[in-house]
């Protein structure tokens, strides 16, 4: 379900050539922790022996792709390079470094097989709000949310099979922290995260639209770690979901609202603001506010450490922060209300965004993503939570009534949290 691989199969059976995969693995990314890195490789081990099983060798390749990818296209004589699309600094600075060091005469592409509408053409500019994108993304689902083709056993086998991967070497090239444990509940790899898709469709769709913002039920989707790391595509669980409609219709459209409309507006965002993950990203009557309020006096001010623990005085806060080490999954609700106390509890907006997206990238399985740094409520079923961006800076939300230390940005409080759910029984849950 790529339409990256597709597109360059496309390609080689146009030429009548082999097609390679490569996966260049690089030593260490932003905050990621063994947690992550666990749950990407066991992953591509499942895209390795399903390549294999199609006649396409599969190669990884130890390094930054600017070091080891030019090298690789010039040894085996490769045609053509196509890639895929993140709209974050990091991988854009990887695509670019590796445009720059291709042979002259090797094309290179570059298809957007995460976002169901490709994000350049959903949009050419930063949209303000779901509001403004959504027309634009309804308008372009007939052309773009399709079924897709089949990958096919490729029938031109490679000059030279691939080299064994060494699994085991590829753990002691990592430069990572391994003190953040993988999880247990969610098991990496297409297989089983299309088991997730099912058990959500069977057990949790009917209650998605109802329950979705109640950390007690079980009604989301907890899609977002296959998403994030594009073991499955988000495509696929919108054509499976939407079989779903004439019996959920509330839960199904809530579940597109979040997971294409609410998704694809936070990749529009980093897209096309470079300031994607610091308070100068933010709208003006935001960074106004938040200047105008930097000085109020905080109820608390909790250190990373104590934040990281989990030892405030806030018991709903500190089982939110507990889920979060514990699972790599923090509910999407309380997400929201999670990183509006950090602004409350810190010396200013910028280490308060500064510390949430520090921890949501070391313990969320999906952290490092634009859903993490922007997206509103993306609980879409995705379990994408409340982005830090959204929750401190107003990003995409609107102006409210001005008050202390938040200005005009949306104020959550735990007695507004004590009328929406059982906050006692999510307490004891995850007490420290």
């Amino acid at each position: 379900d790529n339409w990256a691989f597709l597109y360059a199969q496309r390609l080689a059976l146009k030429q009548e050539l082999p097609l390679h995969v490569c996966f260049c693995l690089v030593p260490k990314f932003l905050d990621a922790t063994i947690r992550h890195y666990g749950f990407m490789l066991k992953g591509l081990q499942e895209v390795a022996e399903e390549c294999a099983e199609l006649n396409i060798p599969f190669h990884l390749l130890l390094g930054y792709a600017k070091d080891v990818l030019p090298a690789f296209v010039v040894e085996r004589g490769v045609g053509g390079l196509v890639t895929d699309f993140c709209p974050l600094r990091l991988p854009r600075q990887w695509v670019e470094n590796v445009r720059e060091r291709l042979p002259e005469d090797v094309p290179f592409a570059q298809v957007d097989a995460h976002n169901i509408v490709p994000c350049w053409v959903a949009s050419p500019k930063q949209e303000y709000s779901a509001r403004t994108i959504r027309g634009k993304i309804h308008a372009q689902l007939p052309e773009f949310l399709t079924e897709f083709p089949p990958i096919i056993r490729h029938p031109y086998p490679p000059s030279c099979p691939p080299e064994p991967i060494a699994w085991e070497a590829c753990y002691s090239s990592l430069q990572v922290d391994c003190t953040v444990k993988e999880v247990e509940w969610a098991t990496p790899g297409t297989s089983a995260g299309l088991a997730v898709l099912q058990s959500f469709i069977t057990e949790r769709l009917k209650s998605f639209s109802s329950h979705r913002n109640d950390p007690n039920k079980a009604a989301l989707s907890n899609l977002s770690p296959w998403f994030h790391f594009g073991q499955v595509s988000t495509q696929r669980a919108i054509l499976e979901v939407q079989k779903h409609r004439g019996k959920y219709k509330e839960s199904v459209d809530a579940f597109v609202e979040e997971a294409v409309v609410r998704r694809e507006l936070a990749e529009n965002f980093c897209y096309y603001n470079e300031n994607y993950d610091s308070v100068q990203g933010a709208y003006d009557w935001a960074q106004t506010t938040l200047k105008l309020h930097a000085k109020d006096k905080r109820p608390f001010l909790y250190k990373l450490q104590e934040l990281e623990q989990g030892t405030t005085h806030d018991p709903l806060w500190n089982a939110a922060q507990l889920q979060m080490v514990r699972e790599g999954k923090m509910h999407g609700f309380l997400r929201m209300y999670w990183a509006k106390k950090i602004l409350e509890w810190t010396r200013s907006p910028e280490e308060a965004l500064q510390f949430a997206i520090y921890l949501n990238d070391r313990y969320e399985l999906d952290g490092r993503d634009p859903n993490g740094y922007v997206g509103k409520l993306q609980d879409g079923g995705m379990g994408f939570g409340g982005g830090c961006l959204w929750s401190i800076c107003g990003i995409h939300d609107q102006g409210w009534a001005e008050r202390a230390i938040f200005g005009k940005i949306r104020y959550m409080n735990y007695a507004g949290c004590k009328r929406k759910f059982d906050v006692d029984q999510f307490e004891r849950r995850y007490a420290p």
